[in-house]
């Protein structure tokens, strides 16, 4: 494992094993050899997770499609996990379909983004999903229509890619229900809480706002960032510091025990 991780630090080795994805599935999940490495984290640990809490089924979401690329993405990677794990997956993208719309005042970030960026062609991207839900419509209603809709998989993974905070903010009523519509623990991508030197991102906007007030308003669930994702991962990538987890405390089974104890791990606390 040691050489193999010297090899990734190479500059060409990570694309190369991309391209010829060999290997077992854990292992390119570990090394983040897939086109959107933070889903394949994100929706690899929602399914170990939901298995070893008995849960045989869960849903993987994205907000924001856009042309698509993250939703095939998702959908692909979501495929080759189900089968490794046995976990059934269903897959899920919210977008209006029109392209952003106007920004409510400056929480919106309005000197980043704008009305119109980012449409989609819905028909284009259907032709190349084969298995996902496009759910397409202002954010939150469809939201809301969505929960109230057929029996859903508990929400194991979802990335939030919807730039505005309001739009960030009326998506977080996924983690207003009941226990039964979620994980105990979920875990979350934020894309937009980092840009460049022009946008000044911090937490009085965009999604980090929506984040802090989200945990403001509740006293057991809130989203967090997942600290450490660095020490256990072989390289450093620019998504690990978006990875966050949506935490509900109250859940019946958020202290049912989900690690797995080796010789390794009782040498040292986990």
């Amino acid at each position: 494992m040691d050489l193999l991780r010297r090899l990734t630090r190479l500059p060409f080795v990570l694309g190369l094993w991309e391209r010829f994805p060999i290997g077992p599935l854990p292992t390119r999940v570990h090394y983040g050899i897939f086109p959107y490495p933070h889903y394949a984290y994100g929706v690899y640990w929602a399914a170990v997770s939901a298995s070893r809490l008995q849960i045989p089924r869960i849903s993987v979401i994205e907000f924001g499609v856009a042309g698509g690329r993250g939703l095939v993405a998702l959908e692909h990677v979501s495929t080759r996990i189900e089968r490794e794990l046995g976990v059934g997956i269903d897959v899920v993208g919210f977008d209006s379909g029109a392209g952003m719309p106007p920004p409510v005042d400056y929480r919106d970030l309005a000197h980043i983004w704008a009305a119109g960026f980012y449409k989609m062609d819905p028909e284009a991207l259907r032709a190349r999903l084969t298995r996902a839900q496009l759910v397409l419509g202002e954010v939150g209603t469809t939201t809301q229509q969505w929960l109230r809709g057929a029996v859903r998989a508990p929400i194991g993974f979802v990335a939030f890619d919807l730039d505005y905070y309001s739009s960030t903010k009326a998506a977080f009523a996924l983690f207003e229900g009941p226990e039964a519509v979620h994980l105990p623990r979920v875990y979350c991508y934020f894309d937009d809480i980092v840009s460049n030197a022009l946008g000044c991102i911090n937490e009085h906007v965009g999604e980090l706002l929506a984040i802090r007030e989200f945990n403001e308003s509740h006293s057991k669930r809130k989203i967090c960032r997942i600290e450490g994702v660095r020490i256990h991962r072989p390289n450093w990538e620019d998504w690990q510091d978006r990875m966050y987890a949506f935490h509900d405390f109250a859940h019946s089974k958020y202290t049912t025990l989900v690690t797995e104890r080796t010789p390794r791990e009782t040498e040292r606390p986990l």
